[in-house]
């Protein structure tokens, strides 16, 4: 492998227009030592022959028609396919501020070891910005100028999937594309905390996202639940759970019956509270709803927040904080 190459990911699908201005972003970096591996994943427009086209004007890229169909294996693909010791990913459809690469780059020469790099991202958009979109860029932006990406895992993926580089050895540490669960970024960033790798934020923009209609995030059916949540609790059970410790689930909505039928059908117990009076007392997953201040009594209890209104979250955040509560998450 070469040390100093970095070789950008670049899994392709039916592009269109948006293909050209992305390549062109990659081929205007101020770091010079890439190679790019796109994998046109059974594009039906001018995907390949816009590749193609670009590959034949630089040796730098390479592409490759994937052999199964799907974004996880258009991934493998590349990733075996590529020669460099530090690797990141690009969508076909965003855009690399000139200085992307060279930023990236610098924060894994500064820490050599068990490190992922990233920095601030900016969505943009031919049609004005959704409320959701701009929430999320500056919950994203907030994790990473106070570099605590992970203190919010289970609340939503804190780590965008096309805004990331580590070395080689760090990606096959995690188990890199191996894993056929989607959404694939996510399921990554579980892995990197899993495994104890560090994410270290540059201050700087280094993604330009582009919202779209024809979005992956907003067409394809893995995404179709934004809320992922057998994804975080699978995740909680292997990494943070501690079965000495009461499990108490807060909320009574949608996304708490969902947990408390996940838990109880893996057979994990656990005490369940709500904030609505009318729900005390009923029961249902083998559970009793409990008035919230029922968590006053229980020892070191953790505790999975599954209220969705977000004015309600600092409230509750509170009322933990004050009755000394230690292990709580946002889900």
């Amino acid at each position: 492998m070469h040390s100093s190459l970095i070789s950008i990911l670049l899994p392709v699908y039916n592009a269109g227009d948006f293909l050209a201005p992305c390549l062109e972003s990659i081929l205007a970096q101020t770091e010079i030592h890439w190679e790019l591996v796109a994998v046109d994943d059974f594009s039906i427009d001018q995907s390949w022959d816009t590749l193609q086209r670009y590959a034949a004007a630089d040796t730098r890229i390479r592409c490759y028609h994937n052999a199964t169909k799907g974004l996880i294996p258009a991934l493998r693909l590349a990733f075996e396919q590529s020669k460099g010791d530090l690797i990141t990913r690009m969508d076909d459809d965003d855009l690399m501020p000139t200085t992307k690469l060279a930023i990236l780059k610098q924060i894994l020469l500064n820490n050599p070891q068990n490190c992922v790099a990233t920095g601030l991202v900016r969505y943009f958009s031919d049609q004005p910005l959704g409320d959701g979109y701009k929430r999320y860029e500056q919950w994203i932006n907030y994790l990473a100028l106070n570099q605590n990406h992970f203190s919010a895992i289970y609340k939503e993926c804190p780590l965008p999937s096309p805004c990331w580089m580590m070395r080689r050895e760090d990606l096959l540490d995690v188990g890199t594309f191996d894993t056929d669960t989607y959404p694939e970024d996510y399921d990554l960033c579980f892995r990197l905390y899993k495994y104890g790798k560090r994410i270290i934020a540059a201050p700087e923009v280094v993604h330009l996202w582009r919202d779209h209609p024809g979005r992956a995030s907003r067409t394809e059916l893995p995404y179709a639940d934004n809320t992922f949540l057998d994804l975080k609790l699978q995740y909680f059970l292997e990494i943070d759970y501690q079965s000495k410790r009461p499990l108490v689930l807060w909320g009574a909505g949608r996304k708490g019956k969902a947990a408390a039928q996940f838990l109880s059908e893996k057979r994990i117990p656990f005490h369940w509270v709500c904030d609505n009076p009318r729900k005390w007392g009923k029961s249902m997953f083998g559970a009793v709803w409990q008035d919230y201040r029922a968590l006053s009594s229980l020892e070191n209890p953790q505790v999975i927040i599954l209220v969705a209104a977000p004015d309600e979250q600092p409230i509750i955040a509170k009322y933990l904080s004050e009755i000394g509560g230690q292990g709580y998450w946002f889900c």
